[in-house]
């Protein structure tokens, strides 16, 4: 079994355990063992469920099918010229093929199945193929719920129903449902995995909102943004966005929920008493995290924030259990939304739930549990009709709006954690925010 080495270590402030991140050479080897795992025993299974037995996906250099993507290998950063795979599942044989009309292996999991000298067409070597195995459903990436399960273009698809004969163009089916179970189905090996890379995002977070990075006084929130996109590339890392870092404090009044994501003064001075909010998340193994923590900014003298914070903080914490208790296979965002918003408003909470799914994507594809500007629940090419599936994973994202009268105003407690829905139910990845980020530490909290 291959050792996961410890060969490089996120070092957190304040804490004493080290996560490991791979080098390249690495990180590609285990890249290419999860997709031939998900080729060989994930990819049948799917077939299977959405009774596709061929799937074609089609893209050309630099533009990629989004799905198509997700299955190159860890060397090719790109399609090559035109490439075209084929998956053809025997459920009779228990068998799984996967080709490319392609000049050479797509990696070592797809093997090449165009021999150019013999066939020049490119198109017409497909068309073989296809009636060698005669499918029955031929899935092709077109869809109008979900972008991701779009990805074959215009100009690919006219000239595969050019070639394509009449008999087999009726068999021609949208593989929405199988490309986003694709998507967002998780193997054990990847949560594994998760898990690693949600504490690496934490231990980022919990030192940016430390006094090793920021002065009460002095440091602004561009300057935290830019310190936590540095140090995910100091990592050899990636992020997926550009982190954002806001406050509320005693003196402003609440603003719109756009106010954290787009119109906030840049450079604003973090001063004590400060309430601080962060969006961040970074991109490893192809995996992607999403997470939204709060810190406060000690006052002199202060040795903890101010009960009212806490109280608002477990609010929160509060509208995270009504949403995932409400989270059951077979449910659809809407209903999950609408039966988690009317327990957390009934138990006396102002909350708004826009969680996504996440994976291989930041903002992937699957049950969407609400959007921030769609709380009555989402429209039906946003993909209201799917099912929340077991083993995938979400951004519990939402929030709730709190009045402070030590403050004369509302605030909003925005939290965001990566939760694994598998069949025994929900659980967090890697845990969750419970209790406020300090800075600085007080003395008796450094070094746990």
């Amino acid at each position: 079994m291959k050792k996961l080495l410890l060969v490089c270590f996120v070092c957190c402030f304040a804490r004493a355990e080290a996560q490991q991140i791979l080098p390249e050479s690495e990180r590609a080897q285990v890249i290419d063992e999860i997709l031939a795992d998900k080729f060989n025993n994930l990819l049948p299974q799917l077939m299977d469920q959405a009774n596709i037995d061929m799937w074609i996906l089609i893209s050309r250099e630099y533009n990629e099918d989004p799905v198509l993507k997700t299955m190159l290998p860890a060397t090719w950063l790109n399609a090559r010229r035109r490439t075209i795979l084929l998956f053809y599942r025997n459920k009779n044989k228990n068998s799984i093929e996967k080709l490319a009309v392609a000049r050479y292996n797509v990696g070592t999991n797809i093997q090449s199945a165009w021999d150019k000298e013999k066939e020049p067409d490119q198109w017409k070597r497909l068309m073989e193929l296809i009636e060698e195995r005669q499918p029955q459903k031929i899935g092709l990436n077109f869809s109008k719920d979900f972008n991701i399960a779009d990805g074959l273009d215009k100009t690919d698809y006219d000239e595969l129903m050019q070639y394509l004969p009449k008999k087999y163009q009726a068999r021609v089916v949208s593989a929405e449902q199988l490309a986003v179970r694709w998507i967002e189905t998780r193997t054990e090996r990847e949560m594994v995995i998760y898990n690693q890379l949600v504490d690496i995002t934490h231990d980022i977070i919990a030192e940016a909102f430390s006094e090793k990075v920021i002065t009460a006084g002095v440091t602004t929130t561009t300057e935290v943004e830019w310190w936590m996109r540095q140090r995910v590339t100091d990592l050899g890392l990636e992020t997926w966005f550009h982190p954002t870092v806001d406050v509320q404090r005693t003196s402003e009044e609440l603003v719109g929920h756009l106010y954290s994501f787009s119109g906030r003064p840049n450079d604003e001075i973090i001063q004590p008493g400060d309430l601080l909010h962060c969006d961040f998340g970074i991109t490893y193994l192809r995996l992607n995290t999403d997470c939204q923590e709060l810190a406060y900014v000690l006052k002199p003298k202060e040795q903890e924030a101010p009960e009212f914070l806490k109280d608002a903080l477990k609010d929160g914490n509060k509208v995270q259990d009504f949403l995932t208790k409400n989270m059951q296979a077979g449910r659809t965002g809407n209903e999950i939304l609408a039966l988690s918003l009317k327990e957390a408003k009934a138990a006396g909470l102002r909350p708004a739930i826009y969680t996504h799914p996440l994976g291989l994507y930041g903002h992937s594809a699957g049950t969407t549990i609400g959007m921030w500007d769609s709380q009555g629940g989402v429209m039906k090419d946003d993909g209201e009709n799917y099912p929340l599936n077991p083993r995938t994973v979400y951004a519990i994202e939402l929030n709730t709006t709190v009045t402070v009268p030590a403050w004369k105003r509302d605030i909003r407690i925005m939290l965001e954690e990566a939760g694994y829905f598998g069949e025994d139910g929900f659980r967090y990845v890697n845990g969750r925010q419970t209790e406020l980020l300090l800075i600085p530490r007080p003395k008796s909290h450094q070094g746990n």
